[in-house]
């Protein structure tokens, strides 16, 4: 499906922002991830890829009726990876350990966007205002440990991902209206239909149909074979 291509795509270009990341972290190249431009803006667009894909399959998954068991299922393999992410991250980081990052944020977004699966325009009205509302305001209030989920902070808090609810939730709900336009008010035959072929739209769908697995997988690896190239140099 045209979804999974298009999740198998963003899963490349993470591929290719992650092992730039490791190859900086073990000092292969010199590149500041936290202040350049391209890196910064290439990181918002593979996070907005994955977000508004999560909108476009919530709706796609509730358009025929809510199905407890794989809902229930993939959530808890969330919760289970973020988990794992926040306990990995504080061993490899410590200070800078994954609180919220976007396993955290596609576990709350994926509770959350079943109360808006039902709506059509007010999922783009809102998502925008959302959108809008993360990128323009700030508050020291929302600095607070507890509130740092929330987004809206007047500095990025010291952590090595973070995905916090405000602007992306609204980049969620974008999807979700997507979806809807796209497979429900306006379905498009060749969209209904396609079906990947060729070998690189193939390979792209496999990645996609398993996002959750590679993610969890492919940093480890990037690390564990860098680390070992770094002592064969050293």
């Amino acid at each position: 499906m045209i979804i999974d291509v298009l999740r198998g795509l963003a899963i490349a270009m993470m591929f290719h922002y992650h092992f730039s990341f490791d190859l900086n972290h073990f000092g292969f190249i010199v590149e500041d991830f936290y202040r350049d431009p391209f890196w910064l803006y290439y990181r918002s667009l593979i996070v907005s890829l994955f977000l508004g894909l999560v909108g476009v399959s919530l709706s796609l998954a509730t358009r025929n009726g809510f199905k407890p068991k794989p809902y229930f299922r993939r959530l808890g393999m969330l919760v289970g990876f973020a988990a794992l992410v926040s306990i990995g991250s504080y061993i490899q980081f410590a200070d800078r350990f994954i609180f919220f990052g976007i396993l955290h944020f596609i576990a709350v977004a994926s509770v959350l966007g079943l109360i808006f699966v039902r709506f059509y325009w007010t999922n783009f009205i809102l998502g925008a205002t959302l959108v809008i509302l993360g990128n323009v305001f700030q508050h020291p209030s929302f600095n607070h440990p507890l509130l740092q989920w929330l987004g809206m902070m007047t500095h990025k808090p010291f952590t090595e991902d973070y995905v916090p609810l405000l602007p992306w939730f609204g980049v969620v709900l974008l999807g979700i209206f997507i979806g809807k336009l796209v497979f429900e008010k306006h379905p498009q035959a060749w969209l209904l239909n396609w079906r990947s072929t060729d070998p690189l739209s193939r390979t792209l769908s496999f990645a996609g149909k398993h996002s959750l697995i590679i993610y969890m997988l492919h940093q480890p690896v990037f690390m564990s074979l860098l680390y070992l190239l770094s002592l064969n140099l050293a």
